[in-house]
């Protein structure tokens, strides 16, 4: 059931706009009739992205297209879209909106579900994260009867400032695919966090202003974490 009843502004070369409402779980868009939205528009492949809607959430995939498909300037695979992303797809643009209220809402736009982008990105996250082969047994929580305290990431810039995600989770995956991704795993000895993917500019995710290393790294109270242009600091409850 489709409850985002977002819509897709689209402007073709000619600057002629046309509104399309995401009223459906899937919207397909390419230039061969059949699509949801036909761009008329060579450089546009046959069908060349689909958005997919699920409750409160709208994603844009590219369908492996010729030319591919941008959001905000960047190009893209799979996007979680958030109010007022610009898609542009040949030379046609599509300025998402979303429902009203939802688009600064930061687990929405920060916090990536498992199983939302498919079984091939969640192996890759799994794979990132896992405690490396010959790490102490500490840092396995099957292995030891404890757990550290529940820490939690407060978000100190832009529009979210001071909104809080609590990592109660074993492993918390953060950011936007194909700009910059993290993984933050809860293991007996405390948290880890380590950079999964996206090209983010050639840039990864910065701890303490530093790039994390192709390892994990542990997170100690009051380090500062910047992702995707937003600054968080990670707080150890007592």
């Amino acid at each position: 059931m489709v409850l985002n009843m977002g819509k897709l502004i689209v402007t073709d070369s000619s600057g002629r706009s046309q509104e399309y409402v995401l009223d459906k779980e899937r919207v397909t868009i390419g230039r061969h009739p059949d699509n949801d939205i036909c761009l008329n528009d060579k450089a546009v492949s046959g069908h060349h992205a689909v958005v997919i809607t699920i409750l409160q959430d709208s994603f844009l995939e590219d369908l492996d297209s010729t030319n591919g498909t941008q959001v905000n300037g960047k190009p893209i695979a799979k996007h979680p879209l958030t109010h007022g992303d610009v898609i542009t797809i040949g030379r046609n643009t599509l300025k998402f909106e979303g429902e009203k209220g939802a688009d600064d809402d930061f687990e929405k736009t920060m916090i990536l579900k498992p199983g939302q982008f498919g079984a091939a990105f969640d192996a890759q996250v799994n794979k990132a994260a896992a405690p490396a082969v010959g790490s102490a047994p500490a840092a396995n929580p099957a292995a030891a009867p404890g757990r550290p305290p529940l820490g939690k990431l407060r978000v100190t810039s832009g529009a979210n400032a001071g909104k809080e995600l609590e990592l109660s989770k074993a492993l918390t995956t953060i950011g936007k695919p194909g700009v910059q991704v993290a993984a933050i795993t809860r293991r007996a000895d405390g948290y880890y966090i380590v950079h999964v993917g996206g090209d983010g500019g050639g840039q990864r995710p910065l701890v303490n202003g530093q790039p994390i290393d192709v390892q994990a790294r542990k997170l100690n109270h009051n380090d500062t974490v910047e992702l995707v242009g937003t600054k968080m600091v990670f707080i150890l409850q007592p």
